[in-house]
């Protein structure tokens, strides 16, 4: 099997319907791929194991999670902010991962892709509570990683921002001029990442072409963050 040929393999994306899920279904699809998606949000903790097992025999998990980021100033960051954002971005995850491990380590295969923000990764105004959620999942992502490794699981994080989703960057943000201006003077690529390329990379990285990435986090982010 090649690079990015993901025949054979049954992929289930969370949020299928938010963020990145669409264009990730559509490309593992072209890929041959057989998709799984759950549009839900997960913020029932039981959730998470239903749709685990109401899936089968999953050999890679994409969890691609999203809330629209609040834009608080730091010392106005409330408790119900701060467990609003956990309990949709990083409370869902170990619970997907606790449920569709025993089957990845019967097998000794499998991947889990996190698709992640880039937040986590350089400073940004009035973004505490997004990038603390953000920035949980990657440090997660990284202890998963060598705990699995051995299990022949990979699992891997996208860490992006400034890529083209409807979540983060609608088309009113895209076409306002302090937008493009910012896109020139912020990001050395001049302009967002497609979502196409967002997710060729993920299909690699759900591909057997990348089983030697343990723990990693990779930006996606036009050289924003590095």
């Amino acid at each position: 099997m090649g690079t990015n040929d993901l025949r054979g393999k049954r992929i289930l994306v969370t949020q299928a319907d938010t963020f990145m899920g669409p264009k990730l279904c559509e490309v593992f699809a072209e890929m041959g791929a057989e998709v799984i998606s759950d549009n839900q949000l997960l913020t029932d903790p039981a959730l998470p194991a239903r749709i685990i097992k109401a899936a089968g025999t999953i050999d890679v998990l994409v969890i691609n999670l999203a809330v629209p980021a609040p834009f608080t100033k730091l010392e106005k960051v409330e408790d119900n902010e701060w467990q609003s954002v956990f309990s949709a971005v990083v409370d869902p995850m170990p619970r997907l991962v606790s449920a569709v491990l025993p089957q990845m380590i019967e097998r000794q295969s499998g991947k889990i892709l996190i698709m992640g923000s880039a937040s986590a990764l350089r400073g940004m105004k009035r973004a505490s509570t997004y990038s603390a959620a953000r920035g949980a999942q990657l440090a997660y992502v990284q202890a998963a990683g060598v705990e699995m490794a051995p299990h022949g699981i990979q699992i891997n994080a996208i860490a992006q921002n400034f890529v083209d989703n409807p979540t983060y960057f609608p088309e009113e943000t895209k076409a306002n001029p302090a937008f493009q201006d910012r896109l020139k003077r912020e990001v050395p690529l001049g302009r967002l990442v497609s979502m196409h390329e967002d997710a060729q990379f993920a299909a690699y990285l759900c591909s057997d072409a990348a089983d030697c990435f343990v723990g990693q986090v990779f930006p996606v982010s036009g050289g924003w963050a590095v």
